[in-house]
């Protein structure tokens, strides 16, 4: 394991920049090794801020360099499947922002393509999976801690009214499901176990960007089901609530915690009330290195390209639903 996975970053998105980037410094198993930008002095920039050894003005140039063993993907949302298929016909594994893309039949493109190069891992960059802290609320769910799981609630929401950003795009996938929205879709499906049967949801379009700025609905599983919304147009908050038979779990800020801060599971239960302290975690950091270790020990990834179809097919019915103005059966 001495050997680190060379990284190249498609773009200067504020994700990279912010939280993957400043991870894989800190990585253990991977090193940034070049940056690209169709605006070359962005690129110039952000290696400089980072000590990138390379920066290019063309993401297909970044592609042709031989010493990057993979990319990370943090374009807009219409340009997921586009280049990640550019970058395993150069050679290189994968990892894309969520959503993988804009529909489920785009992210079968893709697992149509990843499936020619069986040698080369794909993943989406669903961070909050590799938080410890939804693994053990995962365990005491399936040890029966708050005995059977009935009901998951949850919320995703910012305040964002610069109608020149990409989530007021629709060319470019916006909107508050694509954009949040996914998040309490896939965490249900997650702590569920299973996928939805049912989906009734209704979206509030923006009249002018035809975008959904609010997004809510139910789905319904064989055992239970969630409740959910998604708002880029509501003061930020984040919630997720799971109601057992037997009592229920709260999280704190469920999917973007404190790197710096231990994050809390509470368990209500007849008996009383337990919280469970989970230590300081940079989940960005964790999903680098997990991916990274999958490369390096030639192991299965933790998320495959399956459970991205999957996702992208829940929020596929959403959209059907609001668009028939009924449920939809899956």
């Amino acid at each position: 394991m001495g050997k680190k996975i060379r990284w190249g970053i498609l773009g200067t998105a504020t994700i990279a920049m912010q939280e993957v980037i400043p991870a894989l410094v800190k990585s253990r198993f991977g090193q940034v090794l070049a940056i690209a930008s169709r605006d070359g002095e962005k690129a110039q920039r952000a290696a400089a801020q980072f000590g990138i050894k390379k920066h290019y003005g063309s993401y297909q140039t970044l592609l042709d360099d031989r010493e990057v063993d993979a990319v990370y993907i943090p374009l807009p949302n219409h340009l997921h499947v586009k280049w990640a298929v550019s970058a395993l016909r150069a050679g290189k594994h994968v990892l894309v922002e969520k959503p993988i893309a804009l529909n489920a039949q785009e992210a079968r493109s893709l697992k149509e393509e990843a499936d020619k190069h069986p040698h080369l891992k794909v993943m989406e960059a669903f961070m909050y999976r590799f938080h410890p802290r939804w693994q053990k609320v995962r365990q005491l769910i399936e040890e029966g801690a708050i005995g059977d799981l009935k009901m998951v609630q949850s919320s995703f929401s910012f305040f964002d009214d610069d109608h020149r950003s990409i989530v007021y795009n629709r060319k470019f996938g916006g909107g508050s499901l694509m954009d949040v929205g996914c998040y309490p879709v896939s965490v249900a499906r997650f702590l569920f176990g299973a996928e939805p049967v049912k989906i009734e949801a209704d979206l509030d379009n923006h009249p002018e960007h035809k975008v959904d700025i609010t997004a809510a609905g139910i789905m319904e599983f064989e055992k239970g089901r969630s409740i959910f919304f998604s708002s880029i147009q509501l003061f930020e908050n984040q919630e997720a609530k799971c109601f057992g038979t037997q009592g229920i779990i709260e999280l704190e800020l469920p999917f973007n915690p404190h790197e710096d801060a231990s994050s809390k599971i509470v368990v209500i239960k007849e008996n009383g009330r337990e919280e469970i302290l989970i230590e300081p975690c940079n989940q960005y950091l964790c999903q680098v290195d997990a991916f990274s270790r999958a490369i390096l020990q030639q192991t299965p990834l933790p998320v495959d390209l399956s459970d991205s179809i999957l996702n992208m097919q829940a929020l596929d019915a959403i959209k059907e639903s609001d668009r028939l103005g009924k449920a939809v059966r899956l």
